[in-house]
């Protein structure tokens, strides 16, 4: 399924745990449904793939601070095998708006900021949850 996507907003930039999540998926009939969550509704089991993306987050370059994020999945990681092939394997990709002090915004994306691809399996995971890819 590739029309999901999570949103997230920090309304204080820089203020990694205050923040609202709104995934937008479909559902089993095929309807786009939206859910909003906030730092506080989180599975406690997917704090850490949260906090892969806070990682992200933080380690734009000075002086900017994400105020919008938005996370996708697709198959944009590669990884190098043993006998020098490449696999192409499920990655969250993440899309961020940052401002910094003086007013300006500025968009960072994969192709220029690489750290933005996020691959660790439980933020995989994490996506899957909350536009319900993974049950229903």
């Amino acid at each position: 399924m590739n029309n999901a996507e999570i949103q997230i907003q920090f309304p204080q930039p820089g203020q990694w745990d205050e923040f609202t999540l709104t995934p937008i998926y479909q559902d089993a009939d095929g309807y786009t449904r939206t859910d909003r969550y906030t730092a506080d509704e989180i599975p406690a089991d997917h704090t850490l793939a949260m906090q892969a993306v806070v990682a992200a987050l933080v380690g734009l370059s000075e002086p900017w601070q994400a105020v919008q994020v938005w996370a996708r999945l697709g198959k944009n990681a590669l990884t190098l095998a043993e006998d020098g092939t490449y696999t192409l394997i499920d990655a969250v990709c993440l899309t961020v708006e940052a401002v910094n002090s003086q007013g300006g915004r500025r968009i960072f994306t994969a192709s220029d900021y690489p750290a933005v691809i996020i691959t660790e399996p439980a933020a995989v995971d994490f996506f899957k949850y909350f536009t319900k890819q993974n049950h229903e």
